[in-house]
């Protein structure tokens, strides 16, 4: 599954851009912006690893270590995401009043 281990570094390499932007930010609506975007591409890191786990190992304990995985990333991502909605409007005037 070459695909899924491009989509597993693709969204690690997210995360650690958005954690790298989320430091040099001064601002904090917008850091807490790129902090559930980072979150939101964790999640993400860490399910697609639950997934990947299904299809390497074929054993009782390997599915259950790729449940929680799925359960504790999608869970990230769904966390994440609510909060990148309600920040969003925040962040935007932040700007506006900054620019």
């Amino acid at each position: 599954m070459p695909i899924l281990a491009l989509f597993i570094v693709l969204s690690f390499t997210f995360y650690i851009f958005y954690k790298i932007k989320q430091v040099r930010s001064n601002r904090p609506m917008e850091k807490k912006w790129l902090s559930s975007k980072a979150s939101i591409a964790l999640g993400l890191f860490v399910a697609l690893f639950g997934i990947n786990q299904l299809f390497i190992y074929q054993t009782a304990l390997s599915y259950f270590i790729a449940a929680v995985f799925l359960l504790f990333g999608i869970g990230s991502a769904w966390t994440g995401f609510k909060m990148y909605k309600h920040v969003l409007p925040f962040a935007q005037r932040e700007a506006d009043e900054f620019d």
